[in-house]
């Protein structure tokens, strides 16, 4: 078979099974590199090049650096400081959660500063009496927009910035999104503020996340436990465990003040059906709750084990303690890696490399916790998927494509071809990963704007902005996918709210976007 008719195969199988949801993304990219060299398209090497490229070794250590933000409680932090001074109004509530998400976002990627601000956004809106459903979608919405923002933003930028480079161009600068950036984050922040009521639901979620007061309070009511007593604190925590079936703790003899069999934690309370257990005639059974305290280190050894079913895990309840343990020396890191970034004294790659190397040898985070603060989903979904857009450009499949696009819109101006590359980008990243999208439309778009005779570095950031915008349906990105259970939201809600942003986002893409980068430089 033809290698563009081959090439052109395997996408729309790839396509099929990104849209099927039966086969997890990682196992669809790497099915893409394998079919490549399979068929012959590409040679052993270049079909698993993409596995080593410095963009997803780059995009990995940022995983690791959002994670010891976030489990250290800086991000807790800064929006326990943020929110708590925009007061109780619906309009500065949501104009501050926007802009913190956005910057948060612009540091640590979309998915983590979502994923990290969710529970303070939900404890937030319930106390100033706002349903949950009229701030999560624009929290979702508002970190899209601040992945423009610098770099780091989202792999989607790095794969642009890295795109426009080989075309013969010049990478993009750390901060050199903020110039479409913050007019998209402006625009997204005003339209959710003046017509987000209309626009979003009404709703209240089953379940609320508590936040640490009121977690704390509960404990103490329910266990009995003196005022005195700090339950959580920035070096050390509680747990509320329940005797597993089958565990070796059934028979002990345990209550408060006295040590755990390991000795590293202290027991506060034992209770069987809510009652407390006193008397050195009653041991443990299976269903006994136990609340231990002790550093968070050992609650998080000793948890994890058999013996005991955890209720909250103390990795979690960690998470919510503002500025806790190695919060320091995760922000001097943090600002070391965007010193470098900004000012390119080292590759992208390097400086992450070092970033997460620092993290591990500063003991902020462990080497287990930095090997599983990566999303290895999105790594092998990136590293799958460049050798399909290598694909496209040795077999000239990008070349019939944007043929066949050209022709299509004629002799119209680059502002035309712009147009459809945005919409084509647009279109696709409402069903697919806007990851995917963009390694798939990037060789495209360089192609279009060779034969054209313009500069590839409007398309590349227009192709950004177009892979931004995935605001239509809540499969669309893993962010606007963790607020549809905690927001109570239905399918069709986020179309409704997502559409004029859509339309903004498009409108910056074809005809900001020109301005700031012109065709003919």
């Amino acid at each position: 078979m033809d290698p563009v008719a081959t090439t052109l195969v395997i996408l729309a199988l790839a396509v099929v099974a990104f849209l099927s949801n039966r086969i997890p993304l990682g196992v669809v990219a790497i099915g893409v590199s394998v079919a490549l060299w399979a068929t012959g398209v590409l040679e052993l090497g270049p079909a698993l090049a993409g596995f080593g490229d410095p963009t997803v070794i780059f995009i990995a250590t940022l995983f690791v650096v959002s994670e010891a933000l976030d489990s250290t409680g800086v991000t807790a932090w800064a929006g326990q400081q943020v929110v708590g001074r925009a007061g109780t109004g619906r309009t500065s509530l949501l104009v501050v959660v926007c802009l913190l998400v956005a910057a948060v976002t612009a540091l640590i990627s979309v998915n983590g500063a979502v994923a990290a601000l969710i529970p303070l956004v939900v404890v937030v809106a319930t106390r100033a009496g706002i349903p949950p459903s009229q701030m999560l979608m624009p929290l979702a919405f508002a970190a899209h927009a601040g992945a423009l923002l610098a770099l780091t933003g989202t792999p989607v930028n790095i794969i642009v910035s890295d795109a426009a480079a080989d075309a013969g161009a010049r990478p993009f600068a750390f901060f050199e999104f903020g110039l479409v950036g913050v007019p998209l984050v402006a625009g997204t922040v005003l339209i959710v503020a003046l017509f987000g009521r209309r626009l979003l639901p009404d709703r209240v979620p089953t379940t609320l996340p508590q936040d640490l007061a009121t977690r704390t309070r509960v404990l103490r009511e329910q266990y009995a436990v003196p005022d005195g007593t700090e339950l959580i604190g920035v070096s050390r925590g509680v747990a509320e465990v329940v005797v597993a079936p089958r565990s070796e703790l059934i028979g002990l003899h345990l209550f408060p003040g006295m040590t755990t069999p390991s000795g590293d934690l202290v027991v506060l309370a034992v209770q069987r059906g809510g009652d407390p257990l006193h008397g050195p005639e009653h041991t443990l059974r299976a269903g006994d709750t136990i609340l231990v305290s002790g550093p968070w280190e050992q609650l998080e050894r000793n948890t994890g084990g058999p013996d005991v079913l955890v209720v909250d895990r103390p990795a979690d309840v960690r998470r919510a303690v503002p500025l806790g343990a190695g919060a320091k020396r995760a922000i001097v890191v943090l600002v070391a890696m965007v010193l470098l970034l900004a000012t390119g004294i080292v590759p992208p790659a390097i400086a992450g490399l070092l970033a997460a190397s620092a993290l591990v040898l500063s003991r902020v985070l462990t080497p287990k916790q930095a090997y599983r603060s990566v999303s290895w989903t999105t790594v092998l979904l990136v590293g799958g998927m460049i050798p399909l857009s290598t694909a496209f450009v040795t077999t000239g499949t990008a070349d019939l494509i944007a043929t066949a696009l050209l022709d299509v819109v004629g002799d119209a101006s680059p502002y035309t071809a712009l147009l459809a590359i945005c919409v084509l980008t647009m279109v696709l990243g409402q069903l697919i990963s806007n990851t995917a999208t963009v390694l798939i439309v990037a060789p495209i778009a360089v192609v279009v704007a060779g034969d054209l005779g313009v500069s590839v570095l409007p398309f590349m950031m227009a192709l950004s902005v177009s892979g931004a915008a995935s605001f239509l349906t809540p499969v669309a990105t893993p962010a606007n996918t963790m607020v549809l259970e905690p927001g109570g939201y239905r399918f069709g809600d986020y179309w409704k709210s997502g559409l004029p942003l859509l339309l903004l986002f498009l409108v910056v893409a074809v005809l900001y976007v020109p301005l700031v980068w012109p065709f003919r430089p």
